[in-house]
């Protein structure tokens, strides 16, 4: 079989983009939001849209599948074979969505697709049905002659955790055995300048309670004496940050990140700080979002200001969000928390430390023929702009997942997302210029990992 050239692919891709752009479109107005239980119906539905879809491709095997008979949110895994000898390439995106929320802080209805400037608006625009918009079209590229072979798996709870993704691996592992595996669930480092996502921070939520008091007391008549819970806890929290606003927390690993530069203006722009605020912590921007520890306060459980009392409080709690740097473990970083806290809460007040969840972090060695293929792929359909090795501030878990349970596999993070996505927020947008030329990069690398690419 020869292989189609660059010139074949962009033109095959440029044909296929009104059939995609509507079926992307059709996904959309399907209100899969995995964490809300009263639309499991609508995940379903989703689930069964995008069999729906890859049977129409031709597909030898399209299952729905969930990891347990009482729950798990429904997953699509589907085959369709390449030329004896070829690789199998798997294809991972996810079709459950976030919520909404207020519909008031959109521009447009959020599950009716509605382009403006460039952009075509909704919940799961990008985040993540593109994802598998972008898969659907490089496959459509070329049709019934495949390069390589594909394995489509289209998650369903994504959006909550993956809960039952770890048993969905184990349990349909032969099936989703892969050389290669491509997760469309990240973004680009900016408009024209595609990137592979390299590394990811991990994830430790725990919240942190502390008592000073068996019960409320007056203000007046004890305080000066008493320490309130809320000056108590405050205290707690401010030990968290050095001086400078570096992460105080002793025994967490920090690590080097890639020379990008990310400019003053596009910084605060991006990150929606006022103009008055300063940066904290030390090192290069990209160290400080990727690679170093970082801690949170994401949540506070206190009286109210309105209608608060001449009372000392006696017990309060907050949430602390730490994000773990790449190398570290979320064990290690929950026993340094730990340990962390235990030392410096003040003035002998109880202290109740609970875990609510973690996520691994993941540093990828991004070496190798696929990653090459990759590489190749993305500088010809960005027109001769390299990708850039970025890294993620944030976590995605379950990428340690796949690379658990698939260790001889390359794994290649990618997606269609950019700086202005505003995945999860309202108004997330997908920019369609890039999406054209993340759909023509996917169907240049599965040419690239053809072995008749490498002859």
């Amino acid at each position: 079989m020869s292989l189609p050239t660059t010139d074949d692919i962009r033109t095959r891709v440029q044909a296929e983009l009104p059939r995609l752009r509507r079926d992307l479109e059709d996904l959309v107005r399907i209100e899969s939001v995995s964490a809300d239980p009263a639309r499991a119906a609508e995940v379903q539905r989703s689930a069964e849209a995008v069999a729906d879809l890859f049977r129409a491709e031709g597909f030898a095997s399209v299952d729905i599948v969930s990891a347990r008979e009482d729950g798990g949110a429904p997953a699509v895994i589907a085959h369709k074979p390449g030329p004896e000898g070829a690789p199998t390439v798997l294809l991972y995106a996810h079709h459950d969505v976030q919520p909404e929320n207020d519909h008031a802080e959109w521009d447009s209805p959020p599950y009716e697709p509605t382009e403006r400037d460039g952009r075509l608006y909704g919940r799961g625009a990008a985040d993540d049905k593109a994802g598998i918009a972008a898969h659907l079209g490089a496959l459509r590229v070329y049709g019934e002659e495949l390069p390589v072979s594909v394995t489509m798996f289209i998650e369903g709870e994504e959006e909550v955790g993956s809960d039952t993704l770890p048993e969905l691996l184990a349990q349909h592992h032969e099936a989703l055995r892969a050389d290669v595996i491509v997760i469309a669930d990240s973004g680009n480092w900016d408009i024209g300048v595609p990137a592979l996502t390299t590394s990811l921070r991990g994830l430790v939520r725990a919240d942190v309670e502390v008592r000073t008091l068996t019960h409320a007391v007056h203000s007046g008549m004890w305080g000066g004496l008493v320490p309130d819970a809320l000056m108590t806890l405050s205290r707690v929290i401010a030990s968290l940050h050095d001086d400078r606003g570096d992460v105080a927390v002793a025994g967490l690993h920090s690590g080097p990140a890639a020379d990008v530069e990310y400019p003053e203006d596009r910084l605060r722009a991006e990150s929606g700080a006022t103009a008055g605020v300063e940066w904290i912590g030390t090192g290069s921007v990209v160290e400080r979002l990727w690679t170093r520890p970082a801690l949170s306060i994401t949540g506070l459980d206190a009286p109210q200001v309105a209608g608060a009392s001449n009372t000392l409080v006696p017990t309060a709690r907050c949430r602390v969000s730490m994000r773990v740097a790449p190398g570290d473990t979320t064990a290690n970083g929950v026993e340094c928390l730990r340990r962390h806290l235990e030392a410096h809460v003040p003035w002998g007040a109880e202290l109740t430390f609970t875990v609510v969840d973690t996520g691994e972090a993941t540093a990828i060695d991004a070496t190798g023929p696929a990653y090459d293929a990759a590489r190749s792929a993305f500088t010809e359909a960005w027109d001769g702009t390299a990708p850039v090795d970025m890294g993620v501030g944030g976590s995605i878990p379950f990428i340690a997942e796949f690379l658990e349970a698939f260790p001889e596999a390359s794994v290649l993070v990618t997606g269609v997302e950019d700086p202005d996505t505003r995945a999860h927020g309202a108004n997330e947008g997908l920019h369609l210029a890039e999406f054209e030329r993340v759909v023509l990069a996917e169907a240049l690398l599965l040419r690239n990992l053809a072995p008749e690419a490498s002859r």
